[in-house]
């Protein structure tokens, strides 16, 4: 089924061009999309197409016609799974740096999913083919602990957790600067930035509200060593947050310098704790993965690893 929009142009937009008019108007498509559809005919102006360039006039409706995704095949692949639980409902995986977690454009394969596929072959379907058993996700390059759901009602149960903020995540950070304070609450609405829709901000326009709880565990020169909690889950959150407050993440080319720190390809980020009640028996689970060899290996660089013993004492 295709999804319709329209919209009704006022004297604040007219003399905008149909593309930039379309894109900005909070349906998170990004330009080059909707340049696509036009090119396609789906765009319409007054019943009829117009092109990229088309100036708008006061009074004109624009009529969109967005296609639905295409469902495509993911294939089960055999690849190695740090798991730290699973039963016959979830299944808790500690994710390496480097690794998608669903397939999208140019990363087809190799994904958390493809992994899952392989290993529980029965996951929650909610999110369709391209996110099967999929509640929460972490970035890339984050490395740490994720929950997937192996049925509907896991699934389902799992992201009224998240939706209650419920759910405990945790996350080691080494950040840029020297932080003033020890311990604070950053509160700051998150959405696509205006100016780059492939990148998030912190906006007041199409946004939601994003919270992030942060202590910082020790500082060494430049750089600050935190735990950050979520108590939102918004793309990209900790990343934005913090660059938001001058102190990008360590290797964060994105939100911070683009010259990388410590030979980093990605952003000094893990979620090292996740802990939720348990989808059909509620008792509450609670697991912690040890931060990564390459990152412990800049954190002793700068004499921060016994910052670690205040989040958990068996990684020195």
């Amino acid at each position: 089924m295709r999804n319709n929009e329209i919209y009704h142009v006022d004297n604040n937009r007219a003399g905008q061009r149909l593309d930039v008019y379309v894109t900005s108007s909070g349906n998170n498509l990004s330009r080059s999309y909707i340049q696509k559809l036009i090119g396609e005919g789906l765009v319409k102006v007054n019943g009829i197409e117009a092109r990229a360039n088309y100036r708008l006039k006061e009074g004109d409706e624009i009529a969109v016609e967005i296609p639905p995704p295409t469902e495509l095949q993911v294939l089960p692949e055999q690849i190695q799974l740090d798991i730290y639980y699973e039963d016959l409902d979830v299944i808790v995986i500690n994710k390496p740096r480097g690794m998608v977690v669903h397939p999208a454009e140019g990363n087809f394969y190799g994904t958390m999913v493809n992994a899952l596929l392989y290993h529980c072959r029965d996951l929650s379907g909610i999110n369709g083919v391209l996110r099967p058993g999929i509640v929460h996700r972490i970035d890339k390059d984050t490395s740490g602990l994720l929950m997937a759901a192996k049925n509907d009602l896991a699934h389902e149960r799992l992201a009224d957790q998240l939706k209650e903020h419920t759910v405990a995540r945790g996350y080691l950070a080494l950040a840029h600067g020297s932080m003033q304070f020890d311990q604070g609450i950053i509160n700051a609405p998150i959405g696509r930035d205006p100016r780059d829709r492939k990148k998030m901000a912190v906006t007041s326009r199409n946004s939601k509200n994003a919270i992030t709880h942060y202590r910082v565990l020790g500082r060494a020169g430049d750089y600050t060593f935190l735990e950050l909690r979520l108590e939102t889950g918004r793309t990209h959150q900790i990343r934005v947050h913090l660059a938001h407050i001058g102190h990008p993440l360590a290797g964060d080319a994105r939100y911070g310098p683009a010259r990388p720190h410590f030979d980093l390809a990605g952003q000094f980020l893990h979620a090292y704790l996740l802990g939720f009640i348990h989808p059909r028996e509620t008792r509450y689970l609670e697991f912690k993965a040890p931060l990564p060899g390459v990152l412990l290996e800049i954190l002793k660089s700068l004499d921060l690893a016994g910052s670690l013993e205040q989040v958990y004492c068996f990684q020195k």
